[in-house]
């Protein structure tokens, strides 16, 4: 199905929104724990969207089970990983989210992937591997494990996503939002402390980003996305994914003043180039 031209804008809008995201958050979990920022990013979503939208009582238990999978352990995983790196290497890593929905639709959902597909895995990992190898990662092998994790996390709660009916994606993010909010405060209660200290303490660069996060992020960037993901197949709107990291980067430059060495640009360049052969395999 041919992409429409209000589709092709929600398309170039989610990656840009989700990348800003990545360094508003990279700047905010400096001062309040990642968890507990993801918390309360999802209140401010759901305080703000449940209100318009009906109960999808058929859903329910449904959504609280991928609210579980690719919200609290996702979100928690992925986040706690960027505290200790840079946003422009999380990004880049995150974008096996990708290769990952490959293996999941081989084992879990009995599709079919050609040689194609497994040369895309392969480019993708090898990607990683390199940036992994960057000097300037030092011993931060556990945080970029966790943003591996976060992205294979992800890519279940997506497999989960297409698997619903007859729900329309603002009433799915709001939703979403509702049950992730409680059960990202629980992983964080366990998981993390200080949580009231890091409240009384914080600037306005915090609350700036839990405003961003949950409403442009999470509200309009989820909702977009379920939006195009229900009305096209994944391989239709999965390259405009291809342009967070692109985004992510330049913000991270601009607002954080990070750069990237020569290795973590080459590895990353390949991860997305691993990322671009699954996709045009797919959309073949």
């Amino acid at each position: 199905m041919r992409l429409k031209p209000v589709d092709f804008l929600m398309g170039i809008s989610v990656p840009f929104v989700w990348g800003m995201g990545f360094v508003f958050a990279k700047a905010a979990i400096a001062q309040i724990p990642p968890i507990f920022l993801m918390s309360l990013r999802f209140s401010v979503t759901a305080v703000v969207l449940v209100w318009f939208v009906r109960i999808p009582k058929q859903h329910l238990k449904a959504i609280f089970g991928i609210t579980l999978i690719s919200a609290a352990v996702q979100y928690s995983l992925t986040f706690t990983g960027l505290k200790d790196l840079d946003a422009s290497i999380a990004v880049l890593v995150v974008q096996l989210e990708v290769p990952f929905l490959v293996f999941i639709g081989v084992l879990f959902l009995k599709e079919i992937a050609g040689l194609q597909k497994w040369l895309g895995i392969a480019v993708s990992f090898s990607g990683v591997g390199l940036i992994a190898g960057a000097p300037q990662l030092g011993d931060a092998w556990l945080p970029l494990s966790l943003v591996v994790g976060g992205a294979f996390t992800w890519a279940v709660g997506q497999a989960l996503i297409r698997r619903l009916e007859n729900i329309d994606g603002l009433t799915l993010t709001a939703w979403v939002a509702v049950f992730a909010a409680p059960q990202l405060l629980v992983m964080s209660l366990v998981f993390e402390s200080g949580q009231i200290a890091a409240l009384v303490s914080a600037d306005w660069r915090v609350w700036a980003a839990v405003i961003y996060l949950g409403l442009v992020m999470t509200a309009l960037g989820y909702g977009l996305w379920y939006t195009l993901v229900r009305r096209h197949p994944v391989s239709t709107v999965g390259p405009f994914l291809l342009l967070l990291p692109v985004f992510s980067v330049i913000g991270a430059t601009v607002f954080l003043g990070e750069s990237l060495t020569w290795q973590t640009a080459l590895g990353g360049a390949i991860v997305i180039a691993g990322v671009a052969i699954i996709i045009i395999s797919e959309r073949k």
